[in-house]
């Protein structure tokens, strides 16, 4: 919460939300600025563990579990090919960003999804893009590809020379998350565009589609807010 306005986030988005008729508390949790030297149950314990309660749920940006991971690229150990070039031209950029239009993204995206698969979601983005169809070309070549972050400094110089890959195993870590810590857990790829649920607890009782409707909005902002946890709770 913010100290000079309690109803809205960090991020100046409202504080309660409703989703079939059920009211929720997003609080924003702000934390030091985490780097691969850091853990993820350490700094989950010490910014989420003294305000959690037993039926929260805890959302964590994955890039915090990636960067934990030490799941980085750098920009000195990446050759940015032609292909990336061309088509990182042509990318829409959206308010959440410009992607894949990063010509390193670009190049990374097609390391990981292969050039086919890149090419193939190219050529289909293209011919429905017209026709107001949007997001054609990550369903194809995956949220792997989606979920690539870095490799600029709007919002932290820390990531202008390198790039955040998806989190291994999300699943995993989640459960273990609650079975360390007894905190129900969630890893999303949220921005102001779209929410991606890429792991979950066991112990998670919201269905996917509750908790991304309660995380539409991106409660943890896109600039330099440096809030990776968003703490769900049902007000009564």
């Amino acid at each position: 919460m913010t100290a000079d306005n309690p109803n809205k986030t960090m991020a100046g988005k409202p504080l309660t939300v409703t989703v079939n008729n059920q009211k929720f508390m997003r609080k924003a949790i702000k934390t030091h600025f985490i780097t691969t030297q850091d853990s993820y149950l350490d700094i989950i314990h010490k910014y989420v563990g003294p305000i959690h309660r037993e039926n929260d749920i805890l959302a964590v940006s994955e890039k915090v579990i990636s960067v934990t991971q030490n799941r980085l690229v750098y920009k000195s150990h990446i050759r940015v090919g032609t292909l990336a070039k061309i088509l990182s031209k042509f990318v829409h950029v959206t308010p959440a960003g410009k992607g894949v239009g990063n010509p390193y993204k670009m190049q990374v995206a097609i390391e990981s999804a292969g050039v086919l698969r890149i090419l193939i979601g190219a050529l289909l983005a293209a011919i429905t893009r017209p026709l107001g169809i949007k997001g054609i070309f990550y369903k194809v070549v995956g949220n792997e590809v989606w979920a690539i972050d870095g490799f600029n400094d709007l919002a932290f110089d820390y990531y202008d020379d390198k790039g955040v890959l998806t989190p291994e195993n999300p699943t995993e870590i989640c459960n273990v998350i609650q079975n360390e810590l007894g905190i129900k857990t969630i890893i999303v790829d949220a921005n102001d565009i779209n929410v991606e649920i890429l792991g979950k607890s066991q112990g998670v009782y919201l269905s996917d589609d509750t908790i991304k409707q309660i995380l539409q909005d991106n409660p943890a902002g896109q600039s330099n807010e440096q809030t990776p946890f968003i703490l769900v709770r049902e007000v009564e």
